[in-house]
């Protein structure tokens, strides 16, 4: 439930299509649902925020998944899956025949009604490895309705990788910009343009990177303005903010 499907409903009752009791059975599982003994689906999420809940896949069964994503795809036309396994994809797809999956991301997804492409988002990695982390911010992105621009490994190892990439990083409207090891990359960015960098750190790196908390407290420590930072390994967060924010510009353009 949305707000064109819910304006929709509430314009057919209106004119007399609908029926009162029948739009009071479409309502009733708003604002939320229980499902069986493990979870409560927030259903009017996608009013207050423009975009539905997002199932976190890690550490649930593949038939909890398979379950909330069924419920889900009954009542948005977009479904979301982060930390996805091939197993909770071959479960969840046994129900929602439409559903779609990227084992790079380690995402699965529905769109029934994709949004516009809206341009100016850039995500860029530091290196290779980085990579799931981008295109979990990338994929995030583009579902909610955003072509990013990618740029991969270009991190301060080899510096002269990221210079022919400074225009688009200029022209940019936020970036978001993935790194591992001793994420670096986020301040160079950010001391290249005047657009918002949201940095993303990663579980990328040796011993002593303690799992992405080097990479994290780096960016927390980065001498360059306007770089705000998420959790590790979080491109979700970071492509969801990135979406927010383009998404306030486009609309003012």
């Amino acid at each position: 439930m949305n707000q064109q499907t819910l304006h929709q409903l509430l314009s057919r009752v209106a004119a007399g299509d609908v029926a009162v009791d029948d739009a009071l059975l479409a309502l009733r599982s708003l604002p939320f649902e229980s499902v069986d003994d493990f979870a409560t689906l927030d259903h009017h999420r996608s009013l207050r925020s423009g975009f539905p809940e997002v199932i976190y896949c890690e550490s649930k069964t593949p038939a909890q998944v398979a379950a909330i994503a069924a419920r889900l795809a009954e009542r948005s036309p977009r479904v979301l899956g982060t930390r996805a396994s091939a197993e909770h994809f071959a479960a969840a797809s046994q129900l929602v025949p439409d559903l779609r999956y990227n084992e790079l991301a380690r995402r699965l997804w529905l769109i029934g009604n994709p949004a516009p492409r809206h341009e100016g988002v850039v995500v860029i990695c530091a290196g290779t490895s980085d990579l799931p982390v981008l295109e979990e911010a990338a994929l995030t992105l583009e579902m909610m309705g955003h072509r990013p621009q990618r740029i991969f490994d270009v991190g301060v190892a080899g510096l002269h990788r990221l210079l022919p990439h400074v225009p688009t990083l200029q022209n940019a409207n936020v970036i978001v910009a993935v790194a591992g090891m001793e994420a670096a990359l986020a301040s160079v960015v950010g001391g290249l343009t005047d657009a918002p960098v949201i940095a993303v750190p990663t579980s990328v790196g040796y011993g002593a990177s303690f799992g992405g908390v080097a990479a994290l407290l780096a960016m927390l420590n980065s001498c360059a303005s306007g770089v705000a930072v998420m959790n590790i390994d979080n491109g979700f967060g970071g492509g969801h903010m990135a979406a927010l924010i383009n998404q306030r510009i486009v609309k003012k353009d």
